[in-house]
Formats: C-alpha cells, sequence, structure tokens
C-alpha cells in the first residue's frame, strides 16, 4: 500500500476552527493548553505528574472488575505507576463500531501512545477507548453501512446505551454477508451494549494495549463528585463557558456547544433525562421526580453514579479520573473541546494536548487502476461533481474551449468604438457599453456551449470518474464518515495491520491510502 497526503484545508472538508488550530493561530492560543508536539508532550507530562494515587487505584478495580472473564488481559497494574498516563480517545457505542473513522480514532491513539513510548522511555503510556456509554441517542448508534446496504437495529430504546441488551442484534447478524465471528460472540454472549464493545474492542487492539473503560460506575463518578454538587448549587460551568463563548465568537468561531444552567442528567435504569432547578426546587424532566437542594445533595453524596455529564462536562469528567495527556478527537469534537478550558481552569484541572485523529480515504486496488486510467487527480475527487466534471473536461480535451483571447479582443475593439463615439456625442458611451455587455453575453453562452459539447465527447469517461467519486464518497459524504471497517476487513484481515503503518498521529494531513 503507497499513502499520499493533502493539506486539510485542499479537502474543503474541515471546519475553519480546526484549521486555525493546527496552524496555531495567535488568536486561539488561550483556548488551549499544549500544541500537540512530541516535543510538548514532556509539558503535559509535568502537568500530570502529581495525578491522585487513590484515583489510579480506583481505575485499576473497577478495569479489573469490568474486564472479568475476558482473555489475555492487559496489566492493569502499570496504571498504578506514577510514570505511567493514558492518552484517549471516545466514542459512541455504533453498533459493529459505526462509522470507519471509528477505527481510525482507535489506531491514531495506539499510534500515538507507541510515538510517546520511542521518545519518553522512562514512561509508560496507555491508549484508551472512552466508551460513551451513558449517551442515550439511541438514533445515532443503531445503523451502520456495510456493502452498500444499511442495516439498522430496530425499536424503542430509553436511557443510557451502554446498558441497552445487545441480543437483539442477532436478527442483523444472520442478515450480514460473511458472519464476523467477533461481533456474534460480542453481541450475543454479553448482557450489555458497553460490555459488548468491550469485547470486540479487545479482540481487535487488545495486543496492542488498549483499554476500554465504561465510566458508568459509582466509584469513578464518587471521584467527579465535587463537580457534581458544584454543577447543582452554582451553576459554574455555564458561566465559564459562556464568557469563552463571546471570546470565539467575537473572533468569528462557534463553539458548536449549548451550555444549560445545570449541565446534568438523572440516570437510572432506562432513564436519562435532563436536571433543571425551577423555584429554588430540582426537577427531572419528563418525569414526576423532584428534589429539595438538600435532598439532591444527599442523593449524590449517597449515589453520585446517577448522576450523568452531559457534554459540557463530560470532558472534566474524563480528566478527572484519567492520567491523561492528550484527547484524540475528529473535526467537530476538539473546536467543542477549546470552548471548554475555562471550566477546567475554574475547576484546577489540567487541560490535555488535543489532537486530531488520522484522516483518510482508503483506495482499493481496482479504484487504483481505474484512477490511474482515468489520469484522475485525488484532490480533484474531493471537488462536487460539477466543478469535478468541468475540470476534467478542461484538463484532458485536445481542442482549444475557452473564448477567453476573443472577449479581450471584443474588450480592445469596444474601448475603441467608445473613444470614436464620444468624440461624436459623449451621450453615446452607455448605450456602446450596453451593446458590449451584450455581445460579451452571448460569448459567454456560446463558451458555454462548447464545454458542454466537449463533455458530451468526454462522456463515457466522464460517467467513470463519477462513478469513482460515487464510491469514494459514498451517499455524498466522505468514505470514513459513512462506510464500516467491515467494507475492508472482510476481504482483507489485514486492513487494521496497514492502517497502523500508515497512520502518523502526529501528522495532521488527508491520507489517501493506495491499495496496490
Amino acid at each position: 500500500m503507497s499513502l499520499q497526503s493533502l493539506d486539510l484545508r485542499k479537502t474543503g472538508q474541515f471546519p475553519l476552527f480546526l484549521l486555525d488550530y493546527l496552524d496555531g493561530k495567535t488568536e486561539l492560543k488561550e483556548f488551549y493548553s499544549i500544541y500537540p508536539t512530541l516535543e510538548n508532550a514532556k509539558e503535559a507530562i509535568l502537568q500530570k505528574k502529581d495525578f491522585d494515587p487513590e484515583k489510579r487505584k480506583t481505575l485499576v478495580d473497577v478495569l479489573t472488575s469490568q474486564y472479568k472473564g475476558l482473555p489475555g488481559l492487559p496489566d492493569f497494574s502499570v496504571l498504578l505507576d506514577e510514570n505511567t498516563f493514558t492518552v484517549t480517545t471516545g466514542h459512541q457505542l455504533n453498533i459493529f463500531t459505526g462509522p470507519l473513522y471509528v477505527i481510525y480514532k482507535i489506531v491514531t491513539t495506539i499510534n500515538l501512545a507507541q510515538a510517546l513510548k520511542k521518545a519518553y522511555p522512562e514512561y509508560n503510556f496507555v491508549p484508551v477507548y472512552w466508551m460513551a456509554s451513558e449517551d442515550h441517542d439511541f438514533e445515532e448508534i443503531a445503523s451502520f453501512h456495510l456493502f452498500g446496504q444499511t442495516h439498522r437495529w430496530a425499536g424503542a430504546h430509553k436511557g443510557a446505551v451502554g446498558r441497552l441488551d445487545p441480543r437483539e442484534l442477532e436478527s442483523i447478524i444472520k442478515q450480514l454477508p460473511s458472519k464476523p465471528l467477533l461481533f456474534a460472540k460480542a453481541y450475543l454472549e454479553n448482557s450489555t451494549l458497553a460490555d459488548a464493545a468491550r469485547c470486540y474492542m479487545h479482540e481487535l487492539f487488545g495486543q496492542y494495549g488498549l483499554i476500554s473503560v465504561d465510566a458508568d460506575h459509582p466509584e469513578l463518578k464518587r471521584h467527579f463528585l465535587p463537580v457534581i454538587k458544584d454543577e447543582l448549587t452554582q451553576s459554574s460551568a455555564e458561566k465559564q463557558f459562556t464568557e469563552t463563548a463571546a471570546k470565539l465568537e467575537k473572533l468569528g468561531y462557534d463553539p458548536g456547544l449549548h451550555v444549560r444552567e445545570i449541565n446534568l442528567f438523572y440516570l437510572d435504569t432506562n432513564l436519562r433525562e435532563r436536571i433543571v432547578k425551577e423555584d429554588g426546587i430540582y426537577k427531572v424532566l419528563n418525569t414526576e421526580l423532584t428534589f429539595t437542594e438538600e435532598e439532591i445533595l444527599d442523593l449524590a453524596e449517597k449515589s453520585p453514579e446517577m448522576f450523568s455529564p452531559n457534554v459540557i462536562l463530560r470532558p472534566l469528567y474524563e480528566e478527572i479520573i484519567l492520567p491523561n495527556l492528550a484527547y484524540i478527537g475528529g473535526p467537530s469534537e476538539l473546536p467543542y473541546w477549546m470552548s471548554l478550558k475555562g471550566i477546567f481552569d475554574y475547576h484546577n484541572v489540567p487541560y490535555p494536548m488535543l489532537i486530531p485523529r488520522n484522516f483518510a480515504m482508503y483506495v482499493t486496488n481496482e479504484q487504483v487502476k481505474k484512477a490511474k486510467k482515468l489520469k484522475a487527480d485525488w484532490e480533484e475527487l474531493f471537488k462536487d461533481e460539477f466543478s469535478l466534471r468541468r475540470n476534467y473536461v478542461l484538463q484532458n480535451t485536445e481542442n482549444k474551449l475557452s473564448l477567453q483571447s476573443q472577449k479581450d479582443a471584443f474588450r480592445t475593439i469596444m474601448d475603441e468604438v467608445v473613444a470614436q463615439a464620444v468624440q461624436v456625442d459623449p451621450t453615446m458611451k452607455g448605450a456602446v457599453e450596453a451593446e458590449h455587455a451584450r455581445l460579451c453575453n452571448s460569448l459567454q453562452k456560446l463558451e458555454k456551449r462548447i464545454i458542454k459539447a466537449e463533455e458530451r465527447n468526454q462522456e463515457s469517461n466522464i460517467s467513470q470518474l463519477l462513478n469513482l467519486k460515487n464510491k469514494l464518497f459514498p451517499g455524498r459524504s466522505a468514505q470514513e464518515r459513512y462506510d464500516n471497517f467491515l467494507n475492508f476487513y472482510i476481504n482483507d484481515p489485514e486492513f487494521i495491520q496497514k492502517l497502523f503503518k500508515a497512520f502518523d498521529p502526529l501528522d495532521f494531513r488527508y491520507n489517501i491510502l493506495l491499495e496496490e
């Protein structure tokens, strides 16, 4: 497999916020802590050097319990060492891993841990997959695309998705053209979706040291209790976020998040609903549950696991319970993390390095051959269909299609006519200019017809080119955001190993992976 790389800006796929961050734009420096480089990682290590040993012990105890029964367990005890740190990515528990970029996130994280170990051999670095087990948006995780077909988990489900029963997915497993045993085992032999995700992630990536963390646990939540109480009584996150968001908006950036007065959910069986405060009384939306301040603080003290952070506080929770140096995220995640730095500062929690995951398009051998035959340019394929068609025609024609020289000649002639006419009657200038505009418009229409005629001459190649684009951008979306990794893994068991070799976690360009 060979690799070509594109500047992210040339793809037209990424928000300005992310691009300016990666370019090190001065105005954004107050919204993050450490720019991501191997050299700067030493500063992140020093920031996290005094991570609470009690939190390390809790983390090891919880992981030991959660991984019970799985083969080839990681050595969790390394996390007790003050010289051990994590690098983390997170995502929802999409069925069958969801879109391809979830795998890219994991590979980037593992590669980063290995790169850090090589640069700082005196320390240990553990790659972590943070499972968004408390998320309650079932629709977002309930489908995936495989070989042009969409598979969907049917039914209505409420509450934290990590607690759902994955055995309901048996009907989908039976529909798959090639039965992936790792998913059959994970989904049919576990009683919760979180346990199932841990199972298949361990089988796919356990050999590389990946640890999957399910933070929906009472002992982990107990370390988050001070934030829970502060949020219930002080609403400090709203104040900090609002101040930061105002600064970002003044610079022309959209934080992409909406803050609440209380950024916590009430979590129970089949229930995850917002907590609101009205006239001094705490209420759980869409339920009859109400609490006084004393009652809800008492509940938090006794059962912190019943409080679930929303997107505003989830990153803070992660950094409180993990000895974490870096968060690896997507093009929308990193900008919203940067809107949260004020919240981290308020709670005196070290802010991690923010690193974009690797971005990639995987091109099969057949598609590589087709592109070579058509002399297709990879950068061009990111353009819209109209531009792709037009540029291809102009680059591959043997005919002269532009009438620009004729337009320039008309301009020269009409300048002479204007000069001659105004000598006779100055009021004629407008009439001559209007005639020039009419003639230019006619030439423009003729040029479009000439190009259109040439498009018809090249229709066969254009049709093949657009077909190639549609395969690489299925559903008019980036391949990595649409296709499932099984599209490649089923036919090539070495697919993931190829990704490990191709990706550089600190090369912030778009990867074109060419199978040859």
